[in-house]
């Protein structure tokens, strides 16, 4: 059964791992993100939530329609600046900025 989103005012579905839509420019953003693994039914519903998550969009529920969950973040603040404790290792002035100090 297909997944109807709705995003920036157009509408999507989503069946059998695949989008369509009318407008080019949402098609081509929904593809990039298409899983095409997704084959039962609660798998394109996931997908499509997802989907409509990260562009901001609704989802179409018996009872009209649902703003979707934003997903949990692929890659957080912490995994790409490391903690305070990584960050005092010993050196005093680490990092790029530690060149340009002024050497009493």
């Amino acid at each position: 059964m297909p997944v109807r989103i709705r995003i920036y005012g157009k509408e999507a579905e989503f069946s059998q791992g695949c989008w369509s839509c009318d407008d080019d420019s949402l098609l081509a953003m929904l593809e990039a993100l298409a899983d095409p693994r997704a084959r039962t039914e609660q798998e394109e519903r996931e997908h499509a939530i997802y989907a409509a998550g990260r562009l901001g969009g609704l989802i179409a529920t018996p009872y009209g329609w649902e703003a979707a969950p934003m997903p949990a973040p692929e890659i957080t603040l912490g995994d790409v600046i490391p903690g305070p404790a990584a960050r005092d290792s010993g050196r005093a002035g680490g990092g790029l900025l530690g060149l340009l100090r002024r050497r009493r």
